[in-house]
Parts: structure tokens; sequence; C-alpha cells
């Protein structure tokens, strides 16, 4: 019984403390994006600013409860506190049924979210043809988006640029010939437009941050196994 009990106490140290090195990775990053320069126009430089900070600052006080609980589960592991293990384990559990909360949510209002977005990138076209300061980064980043997409404006293709068509060299310019290609304001430029791109980008993202959450409630479950198991063998010591 005490081979099986140091086994399992060993084990569940060592899930903890990888456990707590992807929350301070997690931590660490956030902030990181939170207080750097570079972070902060890009943050700034659009409508969603705001909800870019609330992603940011959901990602901090993430990489903070998987470090509280790593801790918690190390420190329950080596001193054999069964006190520690069942914050643990409670505190993992509420983590894996938010999770399956968020997933059934999402799933549920899909097509609402489907319908934001498209209202969003609508929203967002104006700031291709404004000629606001605070649309400049929002400008750029879509520029090198059509070029490594091979897509030309949001919504109606060159014409979403408006007077600013002539503010960037080689904006939409159709290199690639295998692409339906359009004159527009005598230049030769990609005709379909990048909002197809965007939902194929977001897409693929999607299934990105799936596989991960899936990964992450297998990890889970493993900690809630590991942990009750050895609360119940300390329990019978």
């Amino acid at each position: 019984m005490a081979g099986v009990s140091g086994c399992v106490k060993y084990s569940m140290f060592t899930f903890n403390f990888l456990f707590w090195l992807c929350g301070v990775l997690i931590l660490a990053l956030a902030i990181w994006v939170r207080v750097s320069s570079d972070s902060q126009e890009v943050l700034n430089s659009t409508d969603l600013g705001s909800s870019s900070y609330v992603a940011v600052n959901i990602l901090i006080a993430v990489g903070a409860i998987i470090m509280i609980l790593g801790f918690l589960g190390c420190c329950g592991a080596i001193k054999e506190s069964r006190c520690m293990l069942l914050l643990f384990f409670i505190g993992l559990l509420l983590i894996l049924l938010l999770q399956v909360a968020a997933g059934i949510l999402g799933a549920v209002f899909k097509s609402e979210s489907d319908r934001i977005i498209n209202e969003t990138l609508r929203e967002n076209t104006r700031l291709l043809s404004t000629t606001e300061e605070s649309a400049k980064q929002f400008q750029q980043a879509m520029a090198e988006f059509q070029k490594e997409f091979k897509c030309c404006g949001l919504i109606n293709g060159a014409a979403d640029w408006g007077n600013n068509f002539q503010q960037y060299p080689n904006l939409c310019e159709c290199l690639d010939t295998q692409r339906p290609c359009t004159n527009y304001n005598g230049k030769l430029v990609y005709q379909e437009p990048c909002i197809s791109s965007i939902r194929d980008f977001l897409v693929k993202n999607l299934i990105i941050v799936i596989g991960i959450a899936f990964g992450l409630a297998v990890i889970e479950i493993l900690g809630l196994v590991f942990s009750m198991v050895l609360y119940c063998q300390i329990g019978n010591k």
C-alpha cells in the first residue's frame, strides 16, 4: 500500500508541477501582452480594443488560478494534506465544469456568434476608408493580411479602401495569376474580398482552440483522478 501511495504521490506532484508551470507561462504571456508597447498599439487600434483588453485580463486570471491550483496540488501531494488536495479537486472540477459549459454555450449560440462576427467585419469596413489616425494600425494590419491571403478589402473588394487606396503602395496588387483578378483605378488587384478568408482563418483557429481545450480537459480529469486516489489513500492510513 505504501509503494502505491508513494507512486501516486510523486505522480501527483509531477503533474501539478507541470500544471503550475503552465499557469506561470500563461500568466507571463498575458502580462507581457498587457504591458508591451507593440501590443498596446494593436489593442487600441480598433473598436474592439476594450474586448481585447477583457480577453487579456481573462488570460491573466486563468494563469493565476492555474498557478494557485498547481501550488495547492504540489503541497497537498508532498505534505499529504487532505485539505489542500480537496481544495485542488474542487477548484479543478469547477474549471472543468466551466469548460464544458462554455463548450455547450458555444455550440448553442454558434449562429449568433457568426452573426456578430459578420456585423463586426461590416462595421470595420469603414476603418479602411477613414483618414483618422486611430485607424492607421488596422489599415496596415489589413494590408499585410491581404498580401498573405491574396484578397482585397473586407466586403466590396478594393472599393472598401475609398480614397485611401492610393495611400499604400502595391495595395491588393494581384501577383498570383491563379487567383481571380480585376482592374481597379488602373491597377490589377485581387477580386475576392477578405471576408471569406477571415472566416476560414477564424474557423481554423477555433479548431486549434477546441483541440487545446480537449487536451486540457483530459489533463484535468487525470488531475482529478490522481488527487482523489491520493486523498482516499491518505484517509486510509
